[in-house]
């Protein structure tokens, strides 16, 4: 009875850890959160390859579609136009604001930046025009119900 409750634990725990995959292994991700009604959009690009999934206003849906080689050059092209890796962060202390975060693993724009506590002013067109972009694609590919 233990050996067969030990096999059960253990592949409970194997099953549990291999569902956050996707949250982990990505090239470039895309992710909306909080406010008052909070809201959690995730766009997660590894390769030719996207998840989309969004919880929030009394919704919640998972998408997976493939992204063109041309939609990713653009993408890229769009991060290196608007100086993505010389964008500033504001230190400010905002609540109750739907907060956007871009990380970028792979390639020439890697980084890491956020909205959450504000852009400093100089670089808001250049980060709206980022968060434009990804917008773009989720807009493109996503058959929201």
């Amino acid at each position: 009875m233990k050996r067969i409750l030990g096999i059960l634990f253990t592949l409970m725990l194997l099953v549990s850890c291999n569902s956050q995959k996707v949250y982990s292994d990505f090239d470039i991700s895309y992710s909306k959160s909080g406010g008052f009604a909070p809201i959690y959009e995730n766009l997660l690009i590894k390769g030719n390859t996207a998840h989309y999934s969004f919880e929030g206003q009394g919704r919640k849906y998972k998408q997976d579609f493939s992204v063109s080689e041309q939609e990713m050059k653009s993408l890229q092209t769009t991060l290196s136009r608007n100086n993505f890796k010389r964008i500033q962060e504001d230190h400010k202390k905002i609540y109750d604001h739907i907060s956007t975060s871009i990380n970028v693993k792979k390639g020439p724009n890697e980084g890491s930046k956020t909205d959450a506590s504000d852009v400093m002013s100089n670089y808001r067109t250049n980060w709206a025009n980022i968060t434009n972009a990804f917008q773009e694609i989720i807009n493109t590919h996503v058959k929201k119900p």
